[in-house]
């Protein structure tokens, strides 16, 4: 494979999942792990991404304020239309982070009353904008490559909750593995998210359907929405019909 088409590639990868491993790369791939590492220092000198331990971060995930920098930001701001349709006064509401979260931040009514509990920082100062929205921060360990709180004492906040509507993004969708990640940190999270919430909605553009990575999440049986920016009768999405999930 020439360099230019492990370039492609590395960069697809990283705008679906938002960071990628090294380790991953270079059985993807069938390179050795130098010529990854020299892959991901070029792409960071080029400042396409943000080369880490272990792998490298998506720039538009490490730049939410920027609009800019937000890969399929078009995509990412039909779902969150779709998804503020969920939110109704008086709700209360527990989000996770990534731009698709930020982008419907953003765009909230002028006019709701709600509470909204979250684990980002960056989710909470757009959503503090709002006057007659309450917003609750969820402390704790802070993690530098998803920009959430987690840990033990997140989790042990998260179990004193009852949300009305949990709204999660994902780096990987599929009808027969369901949501999952590669950070086991961020994967407890989630669950513990999921588990305080009646009713939970995931916030995925189309790119990431039918795709997996190695640590699951939650069936996709344990949700109630998947939003995308397809039209929601489309066939692409059939494999997704699956029991009372809802597909807007």
């Amino acid at each position: 494979m020439l360099k230019k088409e492990r370039h492609d590639y590395i960069m697809r990868q990283i705008n679906l999942h938002n960071r990628v491993l090294t380790s991953d790369l270079v059985q993807l791939l069938s390179v050795s792990e130098d010529t990854i590492r020299r892959d991901l220092q070029e792409l960071s000198d080029e400042n396409r991404l943000y080369k880490v331990h272990g792998g490298a971060l998506s720039r538009s995930y490490q730049s939410g304020f920027d609009d800019s920098e937000v890969y399929a930001r078009d995509a990412k701001i039909v779902i969150a239309r779709k998804a503020i349709s969920l939110i109704k006064d008086g709700m209360m509401v527990l989000t996770g982070g990534g731009t698709s979260i930020i982008e419907l931040a953003k765009l909230l009514p002028d006019n709701l009353h709600a509470t909204f509990f979250t684990i980002s920082p960056m989710v909470a100062i757009e959503l503090a904008k709002y006057t007659n929205i309450e917003v609750v921060l969820i402390g704790g360990l802070y993690s530098k490559n998803s920009q959430v709180a987690y840990g033990g004492h997140v989790i042990a906040q998260l179990a004193e909750i009852n949300a009305d509507l949990c709204l999660l993004g994902t780096s990987a969708i599929d009808p027969e593995k369901g949501l999952t990640d590669t950070d086991w940190e961020i994967n407890q999270l989630k669950k513990a998210m999921l588990t305080a919430s009646k009713r939970t909605a995931v916030l995925c553009i189309s790119e990431k359907l039918n795709t997996s990575l190695k640590l699951k999440v939650a069936s996709l049986d344990n949700l109630s929405y998947m939003i995308t920016e397809l039209d929601s009768d489309v066939p692409e999405l059939d494999p997704f019909r699956i029991g009372d999930l809802q597909i807007l």
